[in-house]
């Protein structure tokens, strides 16, 4: 049976490229901007703090994790709220290795560990819809496990410390983007997934994309009318189901094309009865033909990877 969210995970192609202990003493705020293709997440390991993301205030405390996925604009505060001319872009990078928000000099309030993975797939901008804009896990046994890993590496001077923090926050993304039961998420895959009517829907697709889906069968796998289906799925992941079955379609061509499968054998496994009508929802759907892309990949290959991780 194909897990829907490891299709999704192993397509996004994840890689922490940067992260780094910070803490903040005293009042401080810091107003940050994510570009790109990039996750961020965060382990309270101490203390607590704000987060603003697209003007909803979050609080986060130790032991939770906080992932977002894509947003344009956050602000990260104490609960003094800093005044203007005390805003950061970046915190101080301290003689120990750590980054301070706030006073250089006080002791920490909060301390955290902030991480930045780059989503090395040509196929991250469409996948990231797939995802919740914004996860936040409190109480999770195996995840609070993890943290309690965090917490001894990043106190210890071990040799290797920042890779194994790199590499355990990989491991920390995963179990993040599995963990629904306490998670606190907008619309996006995750919330989909933790509706077990919906759930069933979702991996008739994941496992058979070359399916003529419909509406009405996606809702008889779900046991549900088809107006209730629609707007249950619509409601929970954010796309409708339709959207969904073509927004995943196209994904697993961009791959396919990349493993050089002809365009014949890729529109044959995603669904559809010929190479010219695949060509043409390819190309709306991507803004380019699936030769052409299958033909630039080729002759790039891998060296843009570069150019992305630049701006990590």
């Amino acid at each position: 049976m194909t897990d829907p969210l490891a299709s999704v995970v192993a397509l996004l192609q994840p890689k922490m490229t940067f992260s780094k202990i910070v803490t903040g003493a005293g009042r401080w705020g810091v107003r940050g901007e994510l570009i790109g293709t990039r996750l961020c997440c965060c382990v309270v390991l101490e203390g607590k703090l704000r987060y603003t993301i697209d003007e909803a205030e979050l609080v986060v405390e130790a032991g939770d994790f906080v992932l977002i996925p894509s947003m344009s604009k956050f602000l990260a505060t104490s609960f003094d709220v800093p005044f203007e001319n005390e805003w950061q872009s970046e915190p101080a990078l301290l003689e120990n290795g750590e980054h301070r928000n706030g006073s250089l000099s006080a002791d920490a309030d909060v301390r955290t560990l902030v991480g930045f993975c780059q989503l090395t797939s040509p196929d991250s901008t469409l996948l990231l819809t797939l995802l919740p804009k914004l996860l936040h896990i409190r109480g999770d046994v195996r995840l609070s496990a993890l943290v309690k890993l965090v917490i001894d590496e990043s106190r210890a001077q071990r040799s290797a410390r920042d890779v194994v923090l790199e590499r355990l926050l990989e491991v920390m993304l995963i179990e993040a983007l599995r963990s629904s039961n306490n998670a606190v998420t907008s619309p996006g895959l995750l919330r989909g997934l933790a509706d077990s009517r919906l759930a069933n829907a979702i991996r008739c697709i994941h496992e058979n994309p070359q399916e003529s889906w419909t509406v009405a069968l996606l809702a008889k796998e779900s046991a549900l009318s088809r107006s209730a289906f629609f707007e249950r799925f619509s409601k929970a992941v954010g796309v409708t189901p339709m959207d969904y079955l073509l927004s995943w379609r196209m994904a697993l061509a961009r791959n396919l094309l990349e493993r050089k499968e002809t365009i014949t054998e890729v529109a044959a496994r995603v669904g559809y009865s010929s190479s010219s009508t695949f060509t043409v929802a390819f190309t709306r759907h991507t803004g380019m033909p699936p030769g052409q892309y299958a033909k630039s990949w080729h002759d790039v290959g891998n060296s843009s990877d570069a150019g992305v991780f630049a701006t990590a």
